[in-house]
């Protein structure tokens, strides 16, 4: 389950880069350049920068608190394979 989600956390990271980054190109032909351009990019930057953070962190505190996070749904899953067993 850990390793599911922190690929699926690392690929929204993925994803929300490529969109960022779209959108800064798709825009930046329209306003070309000057002062909003500058505002773009650090806002944009900052936008990356924190969301990047806030997932690695995410990922890390998952990492330590695995058996507390996922030993609920892990019990669950086992009960519920059991009671599949017995009909």
């Amino acid at each position: 389950m850990f390793a599911g989600d922190r690929l699926f956390a690392w690929a929204f990271v993925v994803v929300l880069w490529a969109v960022v980054l779209f959108v800064f190109v798709q825009v930046y032909a329209i306003i070309g350049g000057g002062p909003i351009a500058t505002v773009l990019i650090v806002s944009g930057a900052l936008v990356l920068l924190f969301n990047t953070a806030a997932i690695a962190a995410m990922i890390r505190h998952y990492s330590h608190e695995k058996s507390f996070i996922y030993g609920l749904d892990i019990r669950h899953l086992d009960e519920m394979r059991a009671a599949k067993k017995r009909g």
